[in-house]
């Protein structure tokens, strides 16, 4: 089994979808005799939008190519729209490994460019990178006879990007592996484990007025914002292995107009779980948040701690990853390996004229 895992990470050190990051191999230093239908099958893919929820056409694209590989291929519905799909050679549906990535990509949809060694748009590491090179890779092993049925299966999941819900369906599947690998941007090193996360979402309730009257109303976003500047102050579990715990404030929305005093503001912030528990750091975290701002509303997610992965394959320089995967939602004992080209670093103000005060004629008798 190790020699399987060896030759199919040997053949993804190879198959490099690049970006504009130094560590990546050019794509014109690669063997021509798969680099050609490495390169079309990752065009096609990023070419077409597969935003987490609406990724039905990439799935449909992948169903259709892989049948034409003379892989057999099966779909589960994950939604009336939505699909993972499963492909795998001969009539085995049950394989001793499986290869894993996901289809669908964050948003906004950014159309594929090349330049030179460059390949650009959105999905193109993260992880349609890993999805052509895992199909490219398999292929190859079948055809070279060095893997066959019952070997390997492939597997593609909508939903990593919000919360993992294709690969939570995959072990309503009933199906067991000896070892699975998860393709994800790790620059071709081989991931000793990643950190946990969690998140919530901070809803202020104010009252409406007029800004020019700002004591007959209650600003929601100024209690927001006393919120998140209480955050800087909070110290959240760390470890030599993991890091830093990490906070991102990623979304904003509140009120309806500049002059007026906004009634709503909300805020959506995820956590990069280094050290502890899911519990004990939303206990900091409300802890914080409402010695500041007593009367705003907090709604946590479900959150993890950081996922120890598997990494005793030689040859392969390890690293920790500052993300979460898919890893922990597909249940199993499994061996679990987490490695794939590319880098994360390269997957993911305006201004109005303003005016002073100003005076207004009032020279007229009366009130």
């Amino acid at each position: 089994m190790k020699n399987l895992i060896v030759a199919a990470s040997l053949f993804l050190a190879h198959s490099v979808i690049t970006t504009s990051a130094s560590t990546q191999q050019p794509l014109h230093d690669l063997d021509t005799s798969f680099t050609s239908s490495l390169i079309s099958l990752h065009k096609s893919l990023v070419e077409i939008p597969s935003i987490s929820g609406a990724e039905r056409n990439v799935s449909s694209f992948l169903i259709e190519y892989m049948k034409s590989k003379n892989f057999t291929v099966k779909s589960q519905a994950v939604s009336e729209t939505r699909e993972n799909v499963l492909a795998y050679s001969g009539r085995s549906l049950k394989t001793r490994t499986l290869v894993t990535s996901h289809i669908d990509t964050v948003p906004p949809f950014w159309p594929y460019e090349r330049h030179g060694d460059e390949i650009w748009g959105r999905g193109t590491v993260d992880a349609k990178g890993s999805v052509a090179s895992q199909i490219i890779a398999v292929e190859s092993l079948l055809q070279s006879s060095e893997i066959s049925e019952g070997d390997v299966g492939l597997l593609f999941v909508v939903g990593e990007e919000r919360g993992g819900e294709g690969m939570r369906v995959v072990n309503d599947l009933g199906l067991s592996w000896d070892t699975v690998i998860f393709g994800e941007p790790t620059e071709l090193k081989l991931a000793s484990g990643h950190k946990g996360g969690m998140g919530f979402t901070l809803k202020a309730k104010g009252k409406a007025g007029h800004s020019g009257y700002p004591e007959l109303g209650k600003s929601a976003t100024h209690m927001l914002i006393q919120a998140l500047a209480a955050l800087d102050g909070l110290t959240l579990p760390s470890s030599e292995r993991f890091g830093n715990t990490t906070i991102n404030i990623g979304k904003l929305e509140g009120g309806v107009a500049a002059n007026v005093i906004a009634e709503d503001a909300s805020a959506v912030v995820s956590i990069r779980v280094a050290a502890g528990n899911a519990k004990e750091i939303s206990e900091l975290v409300e802890k914080t948040i409402h010695d500041a701002v007593p009367d705003i509303q907090i709604d946590f997610t479900l959150g993890i701690g950081p996922v120890a992965i598997d990494h005793d394959v030689d040859g392969f320089e390890t690293a920790v990853m500052n993300y979460g995967t898919d890893i922990p939602a597909l249940k199993g004992d499994h061996k679990r390996y987490l490695y794939g080209p590319g880098t994360i670093l390269v997957a993911s103000i305006d201004f109005t004229l303003g005016i002073g005060p100003v005076a207004i004629d009032h020279d007229v008798d009366g009130e």
